[in-house]
């Protein structure tokens, strides 16, 4: 690869992910949405996985529990914290799957 192509690619992946994170900042509590959802609003509908790698190394205070699969699952290695955080914000969690998933739902692009 040459080193134009290369750091395209890196500003992308920063740009990918500003966005990502944006998109996440901005999901009302008591509200949950989804990577495929969040690929779609920042206009790469079949990156849902490049999303959720961005939340890979996440802060403490950003509220990546908001963020599960198209189906309502959870599906972060913290499932423990993620629940307790969603039952604060009075979101229901059974097993790994988000109760009521689609009346909570938050699209962006529909919401906006």
């Amino acid at each position: 690869m040459d080193l134009l192509k290369y750091f395209i690619n890196l500003s992308m992946n920063e740009l990918f992910k500003k966005q990502v994170f944006e998109i996440i900042n901005i999901i009302p509590k008591g509200r949950v949405t989804s990577y495929g959802a969040i690929a779609k609003a920042v206009g790469f509908p079949n990156h849902s996985r490049h999303v959720g790698n961005a939340l890979r190394n996440y802060k403490e205070d950003f509220p990546a529990h908001r963020v599960c699969n198209s189906s309502g699952f959870i599906t972060a290695s913290c499932l423990e914290k993620f629940t307790k955080k969603l039952n604060k914000e009075g979101i229901q969690v059974e097993g790994n799957r988000i109760k009521n998933f689609k009346k909570i739902f938050w699209n962006l692009l529909e919401e906006i």
